[in-house]
């Protein structure tokens, strides 16, 4: 299941004020818990891995819903920042004495490693997804991040 995916399964969930979903497939299974103000995304791989393709889960269209300002400005905002697609700790730099992925001012692309964050023991090269120049770095290094936290003002 891709990232993108799996925002979008969060997104609806917040929309329609839903505290769990949970997809089983052959390959994987993934739960995503909400309570209060954190979203928790809980990913495990299947016993069995087959080589067949695996199925999209249907996805429920959200309601209208009638708070359409809101959305816009959150839709404004996503768009200035580089969000974290995991939770882990968020790493700078790919070791502690290497200079950093990138520096306020620096222009980066769509493939560009920026930054790496770290989720059970697995270091996870993060890429920019989108392209513009380094405008603020909001985390510090080696501290806890949530999944869809910004990371970077981009310009």
């Amino acid at each position: 299941m891709k990232i993108e995916e799996i925002k979008t399964i969060v997104k609806m969930m917040s929309e329609n004020d839903l505290t769990e979903f949970k997809i089983e497939a052959e390959e994987y299974n993934l739960c995503i818990r909400r309570g209060g103000d954190k979203t928790q995304v809980i990913a495990a791989p299947a016993q069995v891995i087959q080589s067949a393709p695996v199925a999209a889960a249907p996805i429920v269209a959200p309601s209208p819903v009638a708070a359409a300002a809101p959305a816009a400005e959150v839709a404004v905002v996503a768009e200035n920042t580089i969000d974290s697609p995991i939770v882990g700790t968020f790493y700078r730099s790919p070791s502690p004495d290497a200079e950093s992925f990138v520096q306020i001012g620096d222009v980066v692309e769509v493939d560009s490693v920026i930054c790496i964050i770290e989720a059970m023991k697995v270091m996870n090269e993060i890429k920019a997804e989108k392209s513009g120049t380094i405008k603020k770095i909001l985390v510090e290094n080696a501290t806890p991040v949530e999944f869809g936290q910004p990371l970077f003002v981009i310009d």
